[in-house]
């Protein structure tokens, strides 16, 4: 550094290096310094209207009390002024009414997303798909019936089905034969069952349940739907137990469906959802119901 000023009679302190380089005094832009003092009081006026730092053991709320939960509060208060007028109506209309209304059913099915992922993704996928031994919800195969009067029954009142345990009513040949004509029939389409298969489907009391026909419909109605109780269509090559074919289906007849009695039992129900039992208002239900129809499974 110089010791003494190359540059005399220029705004600098005097301090040279590398016998040009120094320190200026010129100062800075006025607009920067007004911007510089503007500053200052707007941090001022904000912490006096807002929020800031504590003023000794309680917090400063600021003159206008402002706090995040409020504005939550307005926030949450102007969606739900938007969802009003869409929840009039969905309350008002049925649920054949709102899939028949594309502008509602489309804000039906996203109202809805989010009440499936919470209450029924965790068996039946986050697409309908099913989760192993959870029915799929994405297809045409319902065990007791896919219009939307079936599904609100099932999702009002849960479902519990039940299939005896023939361990001690079949021969060990027995359970042999069905579980392969079982297989069969899945494979062929209800078309490759063997006569002996069928024999014992007609004899050992199968027919109460899975149809004459073992489609698992009891009753077929006109408009295309069917009173069904919950027993399996053997002909569609649909497992309902998971990975299926011969173990899985003779495990099922050994042991059957829901038998508190027997710990091998298969284990198939399905919690009601209506309150007070359930935590699902019938607005709710009604959602669920348009969207669970839509997943492309609903008749």
């Amino acid at each position: 550094m110089a010791d003494h000023n190359p540059f005399p009679g220029e705004n600098n302190t005097g301090h040279v290096w590398d016998d040009n380089i120094r320190e200026l005094k010129n100062p800075p832009p006025r607009w920067w310094m007004q911007g510089f003092r503007l500053s200052i009081i707007w941090v001022v006026g904000y912490s006096i209207l807002y929020p800031t730092w504590p003023i000794g053991e309680e917090p400063n709320r600021g003159l206008l009390g402002w706090t995040q939960i409020k504005e939550y509060e307005k926030g949450v208060e102007r969606i739900e002024a938007k969802r009003a007028e869409f929840e009039d109506r969905i309350r008002e209309l049925s649920a054949d009414q709102i899939l028949a209304d594309p502008g509602l059913k489309q804000y039906t099915l996203a109202s809805a997303k989010v009440l499936f992922g919470d209450n029924c993704a965790a068996c039946h996928g986050s697409g309908g798909q099913g989760n192993p031994g959870y029915p799929v919800l994405a297809d045409d195969d319902w065990l007791y019936g896919g219009t939307t009067a079936k599904l609100t029954e099932t999702i009002t009142g849960g479902r519990q089905s039940l299939m005896p345990a023939h361990k001690t009513m079949l021969t060990e040949a027995e359970v042999d034969t069905l579980a392969h004509w079982a297989v069969a029939m899945a494979e062929t389409g209800g078309e490759g069952g063997s006569e002996e298969g069928w024999n014992l489907f007609r004899t050992k009391g199968c027919v109460a349940c899975h149809g004459q026909t073992a489609n698992g419909h009891v009753v077929d109605l006109p408009d295309g739907d069917f009173i069904g109780v919950g027993a399996a269509n053997l002909r569609d090559g649909i497992w309902r137990f998971e990975p299926g074919g011969f173990e899985s289906a003779r495990h099922t007849i050994l042991y059957g469906v829901n038998r508190k009695d027997v710990p091998e039992s298969r284990s198939a129900v399905m919690p009601a959802f209506a309150q007070p039992a359930g935590k699902l208002s019938e607005q709710d239900i009604k959602k669920l119901v348009v969207y669970v129809h839509s997943l492309g499974g609903g008749m």
